[in-house]
């Protein structure tokens, strides 16, 4: 496809790397007979590496097909992630490189998950955007304090550590916005 024609959210192949485009910069020259050039934000699928790519309007990039598989979380194998197809129930391994940063927010039995696949082949993992993870250490709740909004270190049930409000105890589960890493509110 030219260049001209790539949207937002598009897979393509560049130098024999596959990425997704997140940002597309138009600019064209003031002088006549100039050429319109594309300025992409790409992040590369596996990994989410950003890469900036300058591109003229009849340039060609190859289009991927990206396909994504509602999949639930199944157990860990030599400590890959293993999932499996909601629909038809294909397991999907998916090595902690691939997984990233999302390993803190994969629980069994939540639903949302997404496994991302080129050539039927896994490529990259979507979390939900909130998860429920349980509190299994944090400091007591410290009596007599202001009423402003303190927060404090929590380390929860799948290995991360977020900041939570001063009432939150262990034992207590708690919304995770998996966006930003944040404390959501109680579940």
């Amino acid at each position: 496809m030219k260049a001209s024609d790539v949207k937002k959210g598009n897979v393509v192949e560049h130098d024999g790397t596959v990425y997704q485009v997140r940002d597309i910069e138009r600019s064209s020259p003031s002088a006549r007979g100039g050429n319109v050039t594309f300025r992409f934000t790409l992040y590369t699928i596996p990994g989410g590496r950003k890469y900036d790519l300058s591109l003229r309007a009849e340039d060609e990039l190859r289009e991927m097909d990206l396909v994504r598989r509602a999949a639930n979380f199944s157990y860990m194998d030599d400590g890959a992630f293993v999932f499996m197809d909601a629909e038809d129930y294909t397991q999907y391994p998916l090595s902690p490189e691939l997984v990233g940063d999302n390993a803190g927010y994969i629980v069994e039995g939540v639903e949302g998950y997404y496994v991302q696949l080129i050539d039927d082949a896994p490529v990259g993992l979507q979390v939900p955007t909130s998860v429920v993870l349980t509190v299994v250490d944090t400091a007591p709740e410290m009596k007599g304090s202001s009423a402003t909004k303190r927060t404090k270190p929590a380390k929860l049930d799948t290995g991360i550590e977020i900041q939570v409000p001063e009432y939150i105890s262990n034992d207590e589960k708690v919304w995770v916005n998996t966006l930003t890493g944040e404390f959501a509110g109680r579940a």
